[in-house]
């Protein structure tokens, strides 16, 4: 049985959560504020739950994550990229931006995909992770193609320690040049794990893998404990160091 939170209760510690049925299910309840969402983003615990379920909290074991050293640039995707960062340079079609359209991020990631309905990004979802983008601690990613918005990434960031959300792409590889961008950024930035929360074979083909729970709760509290990072402007996707 896992705990009902109250507005005001606080969470339980992670190694409650459930190991069994619904593994790293940790409680239900509370609400979706921006307070609420950092509370839980630094002691490693994330919303996620369906339409007409609760609120429910999660801490996973053993946590997927991202080492920005190692993500993985396919031949196709480094084209890609070329092309995009020359467009930059040129003043093309293509452009990369950072926060210059966060909702619209959300609201594209939440849009029913090709495969399958919407995702579980819910009105109050975006209501509670703009504010935290107004409070300068949820970022996104963004591509543009001739002025429309064709792929992105969003997520939190608090200290050094980077939690990716979801991605969305109109255009071939859209939601992976996003990415790419980003993870540039962060590399150049000192950040060194992107969280991604559970495991997926996607995820798992960009470079993304296991770690422990308490492996994973190390790094976090290392990297929280860090400065934040001032200013948001994308560089090159080929960054390797700052």
């Amino acid at each position: 049985m896992i705990p009902w939170l109250e507005t005001h209760s606080p969470f339980p510690d992670v190694s409650e959560a459930l190991t069994c049925d619904a593994p790293g299910l940790l409680a239900a309840g509370a609400d979706l504020s921006p307070e609420r969402l950092l509370g839980a983003y630094r002691h490693g615990i994330f919303p996620w739950f369906s339409e007409g379920q609760p609120i429910l909290w999660w801490s996973t074991d053993p946590r997927m994550v991202l080492m920005t050293a190692d993500f993985r640039i396919s031949n196709s995707l480094r084209k890609a990229l070329r092309r995009v960062e020359r467009s930059m340079e040129e003043g093309g079609r293509w452009q990369v931006r950072f926060d210059s359209a966060f909702e619209d991020v959300m609201r594209a990631c939440a849009a029913p995909r090709k495969d399958g309905p919407g995702t579980w990004i819910s009105d109050d979802i975006v209501t509670g992770y703009t504010g935290l983008h107004a409070m300068g601690y949820a970022h996104s990613s963004e591509l543009w193609l001739d002025g429309e918005l064709v792929g992105g990434a969003y997520g939190v960031c608090i200290g050094r320690m980077f939690y990716g959300e979801s991605m969305f792409a109109r255009v071939t590889d859209g939601s992976k040049i996003a990415l790419a961008w980003l993870v540039a950024f962060l590399r150049g930035q000192g950040v060194t794990m992107v969280d991604c929360q559970q495991e997926t074979g996607h995820l798992a083909s960009l470079g993304a893998a296991p770690i422990s729970r308490a492996a994973f709760l190390a790094h976090l509290r290392e990297a929280i404990a860090k400065p934040g990072i001032a200013e948001w402007k994308p560089g090159s996707p080929f960054t390797q160091t700052r």
